[in-house]
């Protein structure tokens, strides 16, 4: 079976909007997909172009052959040049107001490794918090022990004073 990549159409008339996928070469064109790895905006400004480059290297690599404008796409997203073994470089521009999906992705990793940092800091905290309560309450147990002892000390000693006077007396 020739397994195509290509592009699926969808819209209406002068408003198109296409679907890359991957479908065996004989399907109409409009046909069922084996799988749909992206999507393709053309009339908005600037064209939309969002393909999973995970399973678009997948296929290339299984020996799906893609159209010339779905080639034109790849190369477009740097996904033809990483399947040719060379560095693919993304030359696709983000509208106004919209961010690089890999920045995104960049950000929200740094997000959560600052938040993973601030939650082992927290719980250092928390261990030093509870450390120093431990050590106070074993400093306050110590003390405590130490005045029933000094407590203690004396009575014995007055007791052998008020024996020593009665002794001296006999």
């Amino acid at each position: 079976m020739a397994v195509k990549i290509r592009l699926k159409r969808f819209g209406k008339k002068r408003a198109p909007f296409y679907r890359v996928v991957v479908m065996d070469s004989r399907t109409k064109r409009d046909g069922r997909a084996i799988e749909e790895i992206g999507k393709y905006h053309p009339t908005e400004e600037p064209s939309v172009i969002e393909i999973n480059s995970d399973r678009a290297q997948y296929w290339l690599s299984v020996g799906a052959q893609p159209t010339e404008q779905v080639t034109a796409l790849l190369k477009l997203t740097g996904d033809w040049a990483t399947f040719k073994g060379e560095k693919g470089v993304s030359t696709v521009k983000f509208a106004a107001g919209k961010e690089d999906p890999e920045a995104a992705v960049k950000a929200l990793a740094d997000a959560a490794e600052k938040a993973k940092a601030d939650a082992a800091a927290k719980k250092e905290a928390a261990k030093a918090e509870a450390d120093a309560a431990k050590a106070k309450e074993e400093a306050d147990a110590a003390a405590a022990a130490e005045a029933e002892a000094a407590d203690e000390a004396p009575a014995e000693g007055a007791a052998d004073d008020a024996e020593a006077p009665a002794a001296e007396e006999k």
